[in-house]
């Protein structure tokens, strides 16, 4: 059985809507980088998908995005790991309902 778009679409909504519930239901500031990273990685599976399902021949522009995506999930992991050492090392937690000193 060869797998078709729509599973392909249901595994990256399903992936989605997992990486928004720890998002917004999560307290720690590393769970709520790891569901960012989850819901990247559904969009990156969209690209792959529509590019694969796509008409044929065509350039693979679908991967080509996919690569930058994963290589600006990259940068945003390491700038969002260094924030959360910075923080924890001024407030000794990393509960983002705690952080309220950080306002203007």
């Amino acid at each position: 059985m060869t797998p078709t778009l729509q599973v392909f679409l249901i595994i990256s909504a399903t992936l989605f809507s997992i990486g928004l519930l720890a998002v917004l239901s999560r307290r720690h500031a590393i769970f709520i980088l790891i569901g960012i990273e989850i819901m990247l990685a559904a969009a990156n599976l969209n690209f792959i998908a529509f590019w694969r399902f796509g008409p044929q021949p065509q350039p693979p522009t679908g991967v080509m995005i996919a690569l930058f995506s994963i290589a600006i999930a990259a940068a945003e992991a390491a700038v969002g790991l260094a924030m959360v050492i910075a923080v924890y090392r001024h407030y000794h937690t990393t509960n983002v309902d705690q952080l309220d000193q950080l306002r203007g």
